[in-house]
């Protein structure tokens, strides 16, 4: 059992390996493995994205020992090493220590525990779904590119205090776009041949709305400081949806971002607004129809077979996880119960096949039986 001391040391040495790996980020290759794993882990706190990447830059999935069994019915591999990832402990305050933190708030932070995880690639079992399953590989293509580019620019107009044009490139001297903090505007170069650039600009320019307009906190932030952001928070939304820019992106940034402290401080920042950037584009794809449709069971789920029966059984799971509307939830709870009660009848069938072809093999007595022996 680990003393005080050791554990104290234990995870100074975790924030320490993050401190190390974030400060070696300017080599773009680097750099882009951790844009990469921020695109996929965008739910974690930022602390949590750091120790994540420092102990496994391969990472893409992460849950603990009993969630990959009880969630996903997968099992951790023999002798996997864990990722350890900070969770808040929370007491409930006393009066004098409420009075001692001036705050009228019942609980509070005191610290942090570090818990196991293990990434996916450390688990075997059945198939994990992931967001790529469903919504990634249309948008590759230009057309949906430009849809959403499109929807995007309508939104912001429509939606949003933002005001979005369009001009000839000719005008801007050799950039892509612009935003002009004075008067809340994004102007894209309108005839830009690459689609998927010109919505990657987009996504630029929205982040300098987000991050260095003028009531941001930010907006006092050196050129090369703002461009870093801007362009790590395009990179990640074009991963989200399935698009590599890293051919222009990380030449962008490793352009502006030379300085390891610009870096270091720059990617505590960007995550919130890479967040609010995907949430906004999962919602418009969505719209837009170009979300590949998740299977529901069929009709007669006599007729699917049993991969595509397990299939529509872990994506009605996913859909009752993701879902807010409680309609929905029940409609998916119904179909979930459905594929169940099927794949219990097939494997029951199974069974009394098996044991009907092997009678020397002694079969559980039944529940009946055993009870009336106690």
């Amino acid at each position: 059992m680990p003393n005080k001391a050791d554990v104290k040391a234990w995870k100074a040495q975790l924030v320490a390996q993050a401190e190390q790996q974030i400060l070696k980020l300017t080599d773009s290759d680097q750099f882009k493995k951790y844009l990469n794993t921020l695109a996929k882990f965008h739910r974690y706190s930022a602390r949590n994205i750091d120790l994540i990447y420092a102990q496994n830059p391969q990472a893409t999935q992460v849950a603990g020992f009993k969630q990959w069994q009880k969630a996903f019915n997968r099992t951790v591999n023999r002798g996997a090493k864990a990722i350890r990832i900070a969770a808040p402990i929370i007491k409930k305050l006393t009066p004098a220590e409420q009075k001692h933190l001036d705050t009228t708030d019942e609980r509070a932070i005191v610290g942090y525990r570090y818990l196991p995880v293990f990434d996916v690639a450390q688990t075997s079992g059945e198939p994990v779904l992931s967001a790529k399953d469903f919504v990634k590989e249309n948008l590759a293509d230009h057309q949906n590119v430009t849809s959403l580019y499109n929807a995007f620019k309508d939104y912001l107009n429509q939606q949003t205090d933002l005001k979005v044009s369009e001009v000839p490139l000719a005008t801007l001297k050799g950039a892509k776009g612009y935003f002009q903090p004075s008067t809340n505007e994004i102007v894209i170069g309108g005839d830009e041949p690459d689609n998927a650039l010109k919505l990657k600009t987009l996504y630029h320019e929205y982040a300098h709305s987000q991050l260095h307009g003028l009531k941001s906190a930010f907006k006092d932030r050196p050129r090369a400081y703002q461009e870093t952001q801007a362009e790590a928070v395009a990179y990640v939304a074009m991963q989200n949806i399935g698009v590599d820019t890293s051919n222009y992106s990380l030449g962008y940034v490793a352009t502006w971002a030379k300085d390891k402290a610009v870096i270091h401080s720059a990617l505590s920042e960007i995550q919130q607004v890479s967040n609010k950037v995907i949430e906004l584009s999962d919602g418009l794809t969505k719209q837009l129809g170009l979300q590949e449709a998740q299977k529901e069971p069929e009709h007669d789920l006599k007729k699917l077979s049993a991969h595509d029966l397990n299939k529509s059984y872990q994506s009605l799971q996913q859909q009752i996880q993701q879902t807010t509307n409680t309609q929905q939830k029940s409609q998916f709870r119904h179909q979930l119960t459905d594929v169940h009660q099927e794949i219990s009848k097939r494997t029951q069938k199974q069974l009394k096949a098996f044991a009907e072809q092997n009678p020397e093999i002694k079969q559980p007595e039944s529940e009946l039986d055993q009870s009336l022996k106690r």
